[in-house]
């Protein structure tokens, strides 16, 4: 009886090594360190906003990056070194059809109970290569469960937009040529630029104030083939197209731009005024699109492309697109949460 023990016992202890050596990660295998898992709100040296994502499932590690516009990925994490994780971000082109392209590379480590890292740009011309720092603040898991918007108490309304000229209002980008302007009790911006291209030589405009959770009423007016958006906390974008623009669906009017489709399309034909109620509690976000509810209290987990704040635990402005194309807007209007 004692020497079958020894031998079921030994049997056991056989097994369960070849079991751990089955399971354990292969030598080179990569893997996340444990403490830089998460999204986090990117400070760059260079003052650009961004934001990544690290995570790790059966499908391997991967990041999801993204330095103010473009894509965010994902992107495979291609090596971890002593606790320094390794990947490639799409190559930079300053503009469609330039054959200039910049190679990005990120590292990125946990040092002193902090994110620190490096964006490696390396242009295709050989021109110098510059090495960006920058450090992470965690962001906090979202709620698994939405907000009961019916215990939600809105405060007074804010009038941002005084109809008269743009006071309470700023251009974001100072280097840029500014077309916005009051016309007729509406809020314009004239600019020549007719493509869909991200981004252009005139400025966008925002909020001088910032805003934590809210309920917000805006109208807007685009012709054919013109577009514009409103970022809620110069964060999350909900698309200004018109309802025959060629974007639709997850890029169309009503959606929050690239993040979350609208159940319908409810616009209106170019050159009519269309309504927006936008309310973003706890990072879920409901639009009422002419009245009619298109996204219903969905969370939306990062922010879009062309965001200028990053953090979703910080206040941010009511900031609309003026570097695409000219818009119009009017009766703008903001309810805070009352906490």
């Amino acid at each position: 009886m004692t020497d079958f023990l020894i031998q079921k016992n030994a049997i056991l202890v056989v097994a369960w090594v070849l079991f751990a050596f089955c399971c354990e990660p292969a030598i080179g295998q990569t893997r996340i360190p444990t403490n830089l898992l998460g999204d986090w709100s990117l400070q760059m040296e260079s003052q650009e906003p961004a934001w990544m994502s690290l995570t790790e499932d059966e499908n391997g590690p991967m990041a999801l990056m993204r330095v103010y516009i473009g894509s965010a990925g994902p992107y495979p994490i291609q090596e971890v070194e002593n606790g320094i994780i390794k990947f490639s971000l799409r190559p930079k082109r300053k503009k469609k059809g330039n054959p200039k392209l910049t190679q990005q590379s990120v590292e990125v480590s946990f040092e002193e109970g902090k994110l620190t890292g490096k964006l490696i740009r390396i242009p295709n011309d050989g021109t110098e290569s510059k090495v960006i720092l920058f450090t992470g603040k965690r962001i906090p898991e979202m709620s698994p469960a939405a907000p009961d918007l019916t215990k939600v108490q809105f405060g007074e309304k804010i009038r941002l937009f005084n109809g008269k000229d743009l006071t309470g209002w700023k251009t974001y980008e100072s280097d840029k040529i500014n077309g916005w302007s009051v016309i007729d009790s509406m809020l314009v911006n004239i600019t020549p630029k007719t493509d869909f291209s991200a981004t252009g030589a005139y400025a966008n405009l925002r909020t001088v104030e910032e805003f934590e959770d809210f309920r917000l009423h805006i109208e807007f007016l685009v012709e054919k083939n013109r577009n514009s958006g409103i970022y809620l906390r110069g964060m999350y974008e909900a698309q200004v197209v018109d309802r025959d623009s060629r974007m639709q669906g997850i890029q169309g009017v009503g959606a929050i731009f690239n993040a979350i489709a609208p159940s319908k399309n409810a616009g209106k034909p170019s050159g009519q005024w269309q309504t927006y109620d936008l309310i973003l509690v706890d990072r879920h976000i409901t639009v009422v699109l002419n009245g009619e509810t298109v996204i219903d209290n969905q969370p939306v987990r990062g922010p879009t492309a062309g965001a200028i704040y990053t953090d979703p635990s910080a206040p941010g402005p009511i900031y609309l697109q003026g570097d695409h194309t000219s818009v119009r807007y009017r009766n703008i209007f903001l309810e805070p949460v009352v906490r």
